[in-house]
């Protein structure tokens, strides 16, 4: 069993959020380890422009290949 993470990068906190819970639906509970969130923002030509980010640390239970 590897632990594994996977990033999350969206413009609307609404697109983070469905993403998310897309992707924990389809893990075990059991195999969440954690989840960090960030918002950034910066202004381009008096725009205001948010990025929301998101990674999870989970474990895959998905047998690795033997190398």
């Amino acid at each position: 069993m590897a632990i594994k993470v996977k990033i999350f990068d969206e413009e609307h906190e609404k697109d983070l959020e469905e993403s998310l819970n897309g992707f924990l639906e389809k893990i075990d509970e059991k195999d969440l380890i954690d989840i960090k969130f960030q918002i950034s923002n910066f202004y381009d030509n008096r725009e205001q422009i948010y990025c929301y980010a998101a990674m999870v640390i989970y474990r895959d239970k998905k047998k690795e290949d033997d190398k």
